[in-house]
């Protein structure tokens, strides 16, 4: 369990290092929208995986799992929903209203997957190193 709460702080800290670069990237060599783009978009999966973390934490602490009559899952999947909808929502006005480009947030949306990317990375030459010792 511990190793699972290391690679779920290690994601969440790289989320916002990936962000920052890539946000001072995109400032330093693209136009505004889009880099108004990969800033908006990394904010917005930096936040919800920050807030999912933080709802599972809860959700599935020892005193809430013991309770009776209380269905741990349907409070986590509502939780997620509404931030699920929240967000949309708010990608549909960045893009709508032509606030942003759509390419540069997708690059931001794609940061918690690129953390996770490097996070798989980072273990399995953890592991793969390991064995060879």
């Amino acid at each position: 369990m511990q190793d699972i709460q290391k690679v779920v702080d290690f994601i969440t800290t790289s989320n916002w290092l990936i962000l920052l670069s890539a946000g001072l990237a995109g400032l330093m060599m693209t136009p505004a929208k889009v880099a108004l783009g990969i800033i908006l978009g990394g904010l917005i999966v930096a936040i919800n995986f920050h807030l999912l973390k933080k709802t599972l934490k809860n959700v599935f602490s020892p005193e809430v799992v013991s309770e009776k009559g209380r269905s741990v899952v349907s409070s986590a999947l509502i939780q997620y929903y509404i931030r699920f909808g929240i967000s949309g929502f708010i990608i549909f006005l960045l893009i709508s209203k032509h606030i942003v480009h759509p390419l540069g947030l997708l690059a931001g949306l794609s940061v918690v997957v690129a953390s996770m990317f490097l996070a798989t990375v980072l273990e399995l030459t953890r592991l793969f190193f390991k064995e060879a010792v």
